[in-house]
């Protein structure tokens, strides 16, 4: 999100909110949770949601759900990994990065039960040790 936004040539603000499909598992338990939510409205405003991953798509149909009720002026998805092969919905996705293959990554943000996060690069998980 932060090298995102040094590229931005307009004003813009920045809100969060999380979303775990995940918990501490390698595959979407299928439920989604909302774990915080926006601070501030986006009734009348652009918005751009950037996502770190989109695996079956549930949690981003849910997120833009929640987020079209919120009445913006504009609603539009740029993800930086895409793994088309897993989606599960039908979705629009106005910006991607990099379509990836069925595999489970961390790094650069994505973490697995909380741990690799913190990597400056993406890596392959190729098994997880409990």
């Amino acid at each position: 999100m932060s090298d995102l936004m040094r590229e931005l040539s307009i004003p813009a603000s920045v809100d969060f909110m999380a979303i775990s499909s995940y918990g501490a598992a390698t595959n979407s338990s299928g439920e989604v949770r909302l774990l915080k939510d926006l601070d501030d409205s986006i009734e009348g405003k652009d918005v751009l949601v950037v996502e770190d991953i989109i695996d079956s798509g549930r949690t981003l149909k849910f997120l833009l759900e929640s987020l079209r009720v919120r009445n913006p002026r504009s609603l539009k998805v740029c993800v930086l990994l895409d793994k088309p092969s897993r989606r599960a919905v039908d979705l629009a996705v106005d910006y991607v990065g990099f379509h990836i293959p069925e595999v489970f990554v961390v790094g650069y943000g994505l973490d697995l039960a909380g741990r690799f996060r913190n990597l400056p690069y993406i890596g392959v998980v190729d098994s997880v040790e409990e």
